[in-house]
């Protein structure tokens, strides 16, 4: 579809839409439209109570700065660095929920969705703008929004699957050329992230579907997996360190149910290098994530294999992955999604893996979890645990036997103390 043949406008023009007492959906992740809220927010003198949600948001956006108070309020679906301190003040909140399950807050109208503010490639020839990097819960925001605002980038890639939208159902089109926000978790390597990752690959088995969540233990992961064979990639998010893998053969995808031959997944982050591979390539289907995140098409897939972190985990199981006591610092995002998924897939392995200690040397294993820590992955759920120190499979284990697994997988430093917590607690 010829460029001139449509109407573009100045994004503060287009922002116009949003009237006082709306809710606005935003485009997350590397399609975070960051022009687009950047003009909403520069209404701020002008709109009151206008409530936005989102997953995460990438880029320069400061949602916490009080001269928005009165203005916006940040109801985040998952909490990012730029919500963060919004969502932990009177600013904003956040809506504890699983990702597969946020398309029904917008199509059964928990939350009805007045505008969204999405980020798409040019309209092809048939007129069709792709979602680009973020289908994920985009899709049901812009099925179910009343009006919808576009930021239309020939930077964004078009990515096969079924995140497409027809120009004819936007309202209004702003045209804006500029690099997708970049993604590098090469610089978060530590030594014991580098050990995890080593253990954890050693879990790994030839014909596995891996599911990775987001950060340099995945990415690590995937440096140690150059010897295996036939693996599957079935992932609400997409990185680059999958790259070397599918251009050496390792991931082909031969030995899945679901979409076989096909990489799945829902969003994309990584460096540019990510950006140009997925464009246009049939190969990578990005799809809704109420489909990539369900368990039951999860389970399809034999040894589906999921691959999670946390925050902390007491020595019972439980996992916090979303607060740091009641600072709420991400979200419950899809790790239960694929926890319960590949543990009900045949010959699955759900894995939380983490390093022993945070940056500041304290423990991640604890005897109890942080006062109004939120438990995403209940000890119900859980089976692997991997830290540097080794890996252990909870299932099946009672209280006692998991508390000791678990502190053979702490640091040194803290295993004394641990120790003492567990006799304390079921030897005196």
């Amino acid at each position: 579809m010829n460029r001139n043949n449509l109407k573009y406008i100045a994004a503060e023009d287009a922002v116009s839409v949003v009237k006082t007492g709306d809710r606005v959906f935003i485009h997350g992740s590397a399609a975070t439209p960051v022009n687009l809220v950047q003009q909403l927010l520069n209404r701020y003198d002008e709109l009151k109570r206008v409530e936005i949600v989102s997953i995460s948001t990438f880029g320069n956006i400061d949602f916490g700065d009080p001269k928005y108070k009165e203005s916006f309020y940040i109801n985040s679906l998952f909490v990012s660095a730029n919500t963060r301190s919004a969502v932990n003040s009177a600013q904003g909140d956040y809506v504890p929920v699983f990702l597969s399950e946020i398309p029904r807050l917008f199509r059964e109208n928990y939350l009805p969705i007045d505008v969204a503010i999405i980020h798409v490639s040019p309209p092809d020839q048939h007129g069709y703008c792709s979602l680009g990097t973020s289908v994920d819960i985009a899709m049901a925001a812009v099925a179910s929004a009343k009006k919808i605002v576009a930021q239309v980038n020939p930077q964004m890639p078009r990515v096969h699957g079924n995140g497409f939208i027809h120009v004819s159902k936007i309202d209004k089109m702003v045209w804006r050329d500029e690099p997708l926000f970049q993604v590098d978790y090469a610089k978060d390597i530590t030594p014991a992230i580098e050990q995890v990752g080593k253990n954890v690959a050693a879990l790994i088995e030839d014909g596995a579907t891996l599911q990775l969540g987001i950060g340099a233990i995945p990415d690590l992961v995937l440096r140690n997996l150059s010897n295996h064979k036939n693996l599957g990639i079935h992932t609400e998010m997409f990185s680059d360190g999958v790259l070397p893998l599918i251009k050496s053969g390792v991931i082909n995808n031969s030995m899945k149910v679901v979409k076989k031959g096909i990489v799945v997944t829902s969003f994309i982050a990584g460096t540019q290098n990510l950006y140009d591979f997925v464009n246009d390539n049939p190969l990578v289907n990005s799809l809704e994530i109420d489909f990539v995140n369900d368990t039951d098409v999860i389970r399809k897939n034999d040894k589906a294999t999921s691959i999670n972190s946390a925050i902390e985990i007491d020595i019972t199981g439980q996992v916090c992955a979303d607060s740091i006591g009641t600072y709420q610092y991400s979200g419950i995002g899809g790790q239960m999604d694929f926890i319960r998924g590949a543990s009900l897939s045949k010959g699955g392995k759900p894995i939380i893996a983490l390093p022993s200690t945070t940056s500041k040397g304290i423990s991640r294993i604890v005897s109890t979890l942080k006062n109004g820590a939120g438990v995403v992955t209940t000890r119900g759920h859980i089976h692997w645990v991997v830290t540097e120190y080794g890996s252990v499979n909870l299932f099946g284990k009672n209280l006692e036997q998991r508390a000791l697994a678990l502190i053979n997988l702490a640091h040194p430093n803290h295993r004394e103390e641990l120790e003492r917590q567990f006799h304390q607690r079921f030897k005196s």
